[in-house]
């Protein structure tokens, strides 16, 4: 199958993961895929966007940013419609993004189904955490291509319910999670003998992760075992967190590795004895559990509907009540005092991986025969005009 998978993504981050792996996996599985995207991408550094789009977001108001982001649809139409007439793909694949609307234009124009993959309500979230400013414009565009894709597939059920009440048909939905790639996870280091089990956390540090609670939380610890705190990844929380672990008296029990590649994320998950999912928004399908399921490692996350579509309670993993304070550390003290507990856990999780076929490999199957049978409604003359 010939496949054009269309993105706007401008930075190297989950996103990016997302996207490689995918392609990945379809081009592994025999697939042709050709990727139309920003430039910038190909040339940003892990965890980091283009110089320019960094400058425009400090010297414009965030209108006219969104106001750049609009005009930037138009050569992006232009550019995914030539692309597509010059590799005539079978089906368009998109993920989904504010103001994006050249897989939309160009199935409509050119009779190509168009699969779009969706992360996250972009309109709310960028209105809650972004500071949006042309908020009813944004989900009026994101509700429009949500309604124009021939399938469409969030991360959740739970957002799977929020773009069926945007007016999307339910047959037309479908769920596809995130996945992982258990070959990265197929030969780990044993976890070496120490007297500090390692609570661990994979990610982007945001504020909204819930890190200052785990290290206040690590600080006023009384159990027999000694914990320590490893958090892979970097981003714009974590000088506060160095700050309050400093405050606290924690800091040499708290490591931050940065930025780790791709490829070393396996053996640095291998590391901890308790994996740490402290918050998720409502509709997000967290890659980190899945890396922490491959890695199997026994999982500590709230317990929130989109969670429990992946983990489920006391069997891969333990799930606390988010709304209850301390909830998350009854949870580290009942995995801190119970080496089988965690073992059990870290075992079906990473079975519950190979059971359900939660894997890259697997949702590019998926995809594929979505596009085929998407191919197949086609009516001839669109067919035959694309």
């Amino acid at each position: 199958m010939r496949i054009l998978y269309s993105h706007r993504i401008q930075s190297r981050d989950g996103q990016g993961v997302h996207l490689d792996a995918l392609v990945a996996a379809l081009r592994e599985a025999g697939h042709e895929v050709r990727v139309v995207g920003p430039a910038a991408y190909d040339r940003a550094a892990l965890g980091g966007e283009s110089r320019l789009l960094a400058r425009l977001r400090r010297w414009l108001p965030a209108w006219a940013g969104e106001v750049a982001e609009i005009a930037y649809a138009l050569p992006a139409c232009l550019r995914l419609r030539r692309a597509a007439r010059e590799f005539a793909p079978d089906v368009i694949y998109e993920r989904a993004n504010l103001f994006h609307f050249a897989g939309a234009c160009t199935g409509r124009r050119l009779g190509i189904p168009l699969i779009l993959e969706v992360n996250s309500p972009l309109a709310e979230e960028r209105g809650r955490f972004g500071g949006l400013r042309l908020r009813r414009l944004a989900a009026a565009a994101e509700t429009h291509v949500w309604r124009s894709a021939d399938v469409v597939l969030p991360v959740t059920a739970v957002l799977a319910g929020r773009i069926a009440a945007a007016g999307v048909p339910a047959e037309r939905i479908v769920v596809i999670p995130n996945g992982i790639d258990l070959a990265d996870f197929a030969a780990l280091p044993a976890r070496g003998e120490d007297d500090t089990l390692v609570l661990g956390f994979v990610g982007f540090v945001r504020a909204w992760h819930g890190l200052d609670g785990v290290l206040r939380g690590l600080a006023a610890w009384q159990g027999s075992q000694r914990l320590s705190l490893l958090v892979v990844g970097d981003g714009p929380a974590r000088p506060d967190l160095e700050r309050l672990a400093a405050e606290l008296g924690i800091a040499d029990r708290v490591s931050f590795t940065g930025l780790a590649a791709r490829e070393e994320v396996p053996a640095l998950v291998a590391r901890f004895d308790i994996a740490l999912q402290p918050a998720s928004v409502p509709y997000a399908s967290p890659l980190k559990v899945f890396e922490y399921m491959a890695a199997g490692r026994p999982i500590l996350a709230p317990d929130q509907p989109n969670i429990r579509e992946v983990l489920e309670d006391g069997r891969t993993a333990l799930l606390f009540d988010p709304g209850r304070e301390g909830a998350l550390w009854e949870g580290v003290q009942r995995l801190a005092a119970d080496a089988g507990l965690r073992a059990r856990l870290g075992e079906a999780a990473r079975q519950e991986v190979l059971r359900r076929d939660l894997t890259w490999a697997g949702n590019a199957r998926r995809v594929v025969a979505l596009a085929e049978a998407a191919r197949a409604r086609l009516p001839a003359t669109a067919e035959q005009t694309a």
